[in-house]
């Protein structure tokens, strides 16, 4: 049924940036003059509907009007992304998403949506490093120690996650980067791949750090390092891949924000101005600690930065996907 659902967005067009004509910029000057609608993909209560909550209450404030969080959910996130690639590109109706949702569906499914030619970025506003973990008892000790172990047991250990993730792509760019065979073990969300992780019934895993850090505090599991260029600074003792002997091996769930291809450059400019205002406030940087998430750096943050962020991970996650013939059920 997913299938079908996935493959109905073949034949759409989305790109419609030409058709929007001179009436568009000009009222670009007096935007936004109405209610602006953030669309998360995913469902009310889960961790993007609840980072876009809090955006959206610290944008208003400099927008001068409502931001409302709409949910469109349905094809692992593809209804909701397409529902805003087709949306006027005025900058009233928004996208919220992430790697899954906005790369790696469309890679393992394909459809007519291309992030770079359909959508244009606003920024990011969070991220989230990932931990490479493994069951407390695993005997390696180190990532190092890991890589020769599982070369001398090839196919023995396994590695589990949820399909077509990013936990689920990192390990297969594990697996290219050193030539090791191990078993993916697909589950249908992060976590109950972590309660097996627990439990000793899988080797390993990545996810992301605001989901493992609770997990290794109760030291219910290891990990051997930090998918990142710097340490956690609510995990120093973790080293990162890099000093662990992987160097580059990042692996980073963010959040980002985008609109239709053809909305005008001015409402572009406002709307990340507003973002960027509102990851400056205290309380926002409060809240976004206590749910584990840390903030984009400030070129990130920007349209240009965000953008060639965006454009190395479509380049980088892709490849790794479509080489691997995956394919939703």
């Amino acid at each position: 049924m997913r299938r079908r659902t996935l493959l109905q967005f073949s034949g759409l067009q989305f790109a419609g940036g030409a058709a929007a004509g001179w009436p568009l910029l000009a009222r670009a000057e007096t935007f936004p003059t109405r209610s602006i609608s953030l669309v998360v993909p995913y469902p009310a209560g889960g961790p993007t509907d609840t980072l876009t909550r809090r955006l959206a209450e610290a944008m208003q404030r400099s927008l001068g009007q409502s931001v409302l969080v709409e949910n469109v959910t349905g094809a692992s996130g593809a209804l909701g992304v397409s529902k805003v690639a087709r949306a006027a590109p005025d900058g009233y109706t928004l996208s919220i998403g992430h790697a899954s949702s906005h790369i790696t569906i469309w890679a393992v499914q394909p459809g007519g949506f291309e992030l770079l030619r359909d959508m244009t970025p606003v920024g990011l506003f969070a991220v989230n490093p990932s931990f490479l973990s493994a069951r407390r008892e695993l005997p390696p000790r180190t990532l190092a120690d890991l890589i020769a172990w599982m070369k001398a047991n090839p196919g023995k250990a396994s590695m589990g996650g949820a399909f077509g993730t990013l936990g689920h792509i990192a390990s297969l760019e594990l697996k290219q980067r050193t030539g090791v065979e191990f078993q993916f073990v697909p589950y249908r969300g992060g976590a109950p791949a972590m309660q097996d992780l627990i439990s000793g019934q899988i080797d390993l895993l990545v996810d992301q750090a605001a989901n493992s850090l609770p997990q290794l505090r109760g030291g219910k599991i290891k990990a051997y390092a930090v998918m990142a260029s710097e340490r956690l600074r609510v995990a120093p003792e973790i080293p990162t891949v890099d000093e662990a002997g992987m160097p580059g091996f990042y692996v980073t769930v963010w959040h980002a924000m985008w609109a239709p291809r053809g909305t005008p450059a001015p409402v572009i400019e406002r709307l990340n101005a507003a973002l960027r205002e509102a990851l400056a406030s205290d309380k926002l940087r409060q809240r976004f600690d206590d749910l584990g998430q840390d903030l984009p750096t400030p070129e990130q943050q920007t349209i240009a930065g965000a953008t060639a962020f965006l454009k190395g991970e479509v380049e980088r996650w892709t490849p790794l996907l479509k080489a691997a013939n995956l394919k939703t059920e």
